[in-house]
């Protein structure tokens, strides 16, 4: 017999995931702030990537690998900035990145770590679920059995740090239906 806990799988220490963070009048109003936002091709290591993204307060160049001070980050999303570093009670100038991406259906994100300069990462996921998955970073322990997915529910989020930051890499499956993400990240 199945139990509820059956279905929750073992997550990497320092990985928080809380489902209905925000109403759905605040992701109305989020997706309404977005709409007007510039958002552009994703250009990674000299390709194009299948999303659309703008950075806000500071910037991370793939290519050089170093983070700079970006464009201001838009009024309107400074709501949800407050209320996630009220959430994780930390100043909310702390949250120094913000990306804004548009995922179309098919699209994924690949296996990765995030930037060396960011810290804390936190994802507040938007219009559509998706299959989140982590694997060991030592490729000597990575194999089937290693992987974790669970899925990321529209208007949750997540937060990776510590363990689940250095020791673990983490996916997105590709998106059923076109999905926004907003990430907020600390620097180091």
């Amino acid at each position: 017999m199945q139990t509820l806990f059956d279905s929750i799988p073992v997550l990497p220490y320092g990985f928080g995931y809380f489902p209905d963070f925000i109403t759905e009048q605040e992701e109305t109003g989020l997706l309404a702030v977005i709409g007007k936002l510039d958002l552009h091709p994703l250009i990674f290591q000299g390709f194009e990537a299948k999303r659309k993204v703008e950075s806000y307060g500071y910037d991370y160049n793939f290519d050089k690998r170093t983070v700079t001070k970006g464009k201001a980050i838009p009024k309107g999303l400074i709501p949800l900035i407050e209320k996630v570093a009220a959430f994780l009670t930390i100043p909310a100038e702390s949250l120094a990145e913000v990306l804004v991406t548009e995922y179309p259906v098919g699209s994924v994100i690949n296996w990765h770590r995030d930037a060396p300069p960011f810290d804390m990462i936190i994802g507040v996921s938007l219009l559509s679920d998706c299959t989140f998955r982590f694997r060991p970073y030592d490729k000597a322990k990575q194999n089937r059995k290693s992987i974790i997915s669970f899925t990321v529910k529209r208007r949750s989020v997540y937060v990776i740090k510590d363990e689940a930051r250095t020791d673990w890499e983490h996916s997105i499956s590709p998106v059923k239906e076109i999905r926004i993400s907003v990430t907020l990240r600390t620097l180091r």
